[in-house]
């Protein structure tokens, strides 16, 4: 592969398949598509934003490749991954002849993905499905790893599976329509491998912060791939989650889900509330003699000049330690957090006391 053209391979025996990472490839998807599964009626699901953009021309490629094509558009932002709307597209599918042989295809963004993936793994007890991601955060992180799921109004991605995909089709060109906001809001899941996973790679991102925020199509594709390659591994290792290996790609997910629920789903992006989390657990990491200061300065210097937020929003923090008791990851009512031990290397830690959780919040803010 070309240094602007590389294919990730996610090994999961009888369900490995391949991420194929470059610029300009959307219009060869249908390819992609038919040389990994038989396709006869295609349903693709995007979002009123993205289906101008890219789906159309997924959905044209489809039809003239000789696929039956269906196109679904949802209301775009997080408010769309609710049961009502899974049961709208459940009716929609069913209405357009969607059987056991349809094939759901993911055009969109995180909420794109992880709804239409949740459509694919319970329509019909379960279709195959493609993503084709199309913000930076779903690119890294999102498309790539099988889970699926929808939000309940107290409690985000409550309700899901795990349901790999057929393959994954990331072409960077999209990157360049994305708004500025979600396009900084996907670099805070690029900064996260970096300090949970390898710290060479955080040390080519502080290298290369220019070229990032300009979004140079070489060094993107590198960054995209190295991503994928990191959590293809962890997945590799722990498909569904059960040996503790996969809590590490939630490195400040705890905190950033209670701002999330606090501050109401669709106020922070969730790569905004990702780069405030990840400072907390490294402020917490801080408190319990875990890691030096230099490890939280780092991020902040790296996530500042990405351009995203790190101060924790003006809300009442028993309300965020509220929800944070219905984060997936508490056990037994115990709080637990994924917290540094030096960069490049995240340990899930369990018991952690209230206060000092809090303490970790109040000094951001």
């Amino acid at each position: 592969m070309t240094a602007e053209h590389e294919i990730v391979r996610v090994q999961l025996s009888e369900r490995s398949y391949d991420i194929e990472i470059g610029a300009g490839i959307i219009p060869s998807a249908a390819d992609f598509f038919a040389a990994r599964t038989k396709i006869s009626h295609a349903i693709i699901i995007t979002d009123d934003q993205v289906r101008p953009l890219y789906a159309d021309t997924i959905a044209a490629a489809c039809t003239a490749a000789g696929m039956r094509t269906t196109l679904l558009s949802v209301p775009a932002g997080e408010t769309s991954k609710s049961i009502a709307m899974a049961d709208r597209l459940w009716n929609e599918s069913l209405a357009a002849g969607a059987d056991r042989k349809s094939v759901v295809i993911a055009v969109g963004g995180g909420v794109i993905g992880d709804l239409a993936g949740f459509i694919a793994a319970t329509f019909a007890r379960g279709l195959a499905f493609f993503q084709v991601p199309t913000t930076l955060l779903a690119q890294v992180d999102s498309s790539v790893g099988g889970k699926v799921g929808i939000n309940l109004p107290a409690a985000k991605n409550m309700v899901g599976a795990f349901w790999q995909p057929q393959g994954v089709l990331i072409d960077v060109d999209v990157l360049t329509s994305l708004p500025e906001r979600e396009y900084r809001a996907g670099l805070a899941e690029v900064v996260k491998y970096g300090v949970i996973l390898d710290a060479d790679f955080f040390a080519y991102l502080e290298a290369n912060v220019d070229a990032i925020r300009e979004r140079e199509q070489k060094v993107l594709t590198q960054v995209i791939a190295r991503c994928c390659q990191l959590k293809a591994d962890v997945v590799q290792a722990d498909e569904r989650e059960t040996t503790g290996l996969r809590a590490v790609l939630n490195y400040g997910h705890t905190f950033c889900h209670a701002f999330e629920a606090t501050c109401g789903y669709g106020e922070l992006l969730h790569g905004e509330a990702v780069s405030i989390g990840m400072l907390c657990a490294s402020r917490l990491a801080e408190s319990m003699n875990r890691i030096s200061a230099e490890i939280t300065q780092r991020q902040f210097k790296l996530l500042t000049a990405l351009g995203l937020p790190t101060a924790p929003p003006q809300v009442d923090i028993d309300q965020v330690m509220a929800a944070m008791q219905r984060d997936k990851k508490v056990e037994h009512g115990k709080l637990q957090f994924v917290l540094p031990s030096a960069m490049g290397k995240v340990e899930l830690v369990g018991s952690v006391s209230t206060s000092l959780a809090k303490q970790a919040i109040s000094d951001g803010q």
